[in-house]
């Protein structure tokens, strides 16, 4: 059996100037992988590290643990490319690969003593959170709004809204109908519209008293 290797460097992000490959064309290179093609091994990995990334991140990977588990998640689909055919899309065959990783991860690290303190997740999703996304200020972390989303909403919000899969590719990664994904996602943003309002609310000065105004 053929096991593509991973490509020497990994980029951390697409460079912004460049488009986003189309899932077809994804999609076509993880094909081509799996048939041995070292040059579309390299386009598959590059194409999709960055979404990966950003998807074990948000789901609460450990900060420090977020790059071993891009990489593992990696080593497991190019070691699973002959059981890939395409009837998906290589997106979310990837991204249910990362979800696995992740639910590993925090199982096996459920079992283990922890050894050393670490930053919360959503400080290093904050590191990696793009700015100027419509409806939020910079000045406003989108992860921390994110983080006091449920797990499930959160994950339906990135998967869609962020990393930009269709409704019925994030229900096949989440493992749930599409009407679920739906009303998760619409639930996700009354929530973070709520708390942007409550964030963005103007706050009484220190010391300050409520005066009533009657009318004469």
């Amino acid at each position: 059996m053929f096991t593509p290797a991973l490509p020497a460097a990994l980029p951390t992000a697409r460079p912004t100037a460049l488009p986003t490959p189309h899932d077809e064309s994804i999609t076509a290179w993880a094909l081509a992988a799996r048939g041995g093609d070292a040059d579309a091994v390299e386009k598959f990995v590059r194409a999709l590290h960055r979404d990966v990334s950003r998807y074990v991140t948000y789901l609460g990977a450990d900060p420090q643990s977020a790059d071993d588990l891009t990489q593992d998640t990696f080593l497991r689909a190019l070691g699973s490319l002959h059981r890939f055919e395409g009837r998906s899309s290589a997106r979310s065959w990837l991204l249910s690969i990362a979800r696995r990783a992740v639910s590993d991860s925090i199982r096996y690290a459920a079992a283990r003593p922890r050894l050393y303190d670490t930053d919360d997740w959503q400080s290093a999703a904050e590191r990696a959170q793009p700015r100027g996304l419509p409806g939020f200020d910079d000045g406003i972390a989108l992860a921390e709004l994110l983080a006091a989303l449920p797990d499930d909403r959160r994950e339906a919000f990135v998967l869609t809204q962020l990393l930009g899969l269709p409704y019925a590719e994030a229900a096949r990664v989440s493992g749930c109908p599409v009407g679920t994904v739906r009303s998760r996602v619409a639930r996700a943003r009354r929530s973070l519209i709520e708390s942007l309002y409550e964030t963005e609310a103007p706050r009484p000065a220190a010391g300050a008293t409520a005066v009533t105004v009657t009318a004469a």
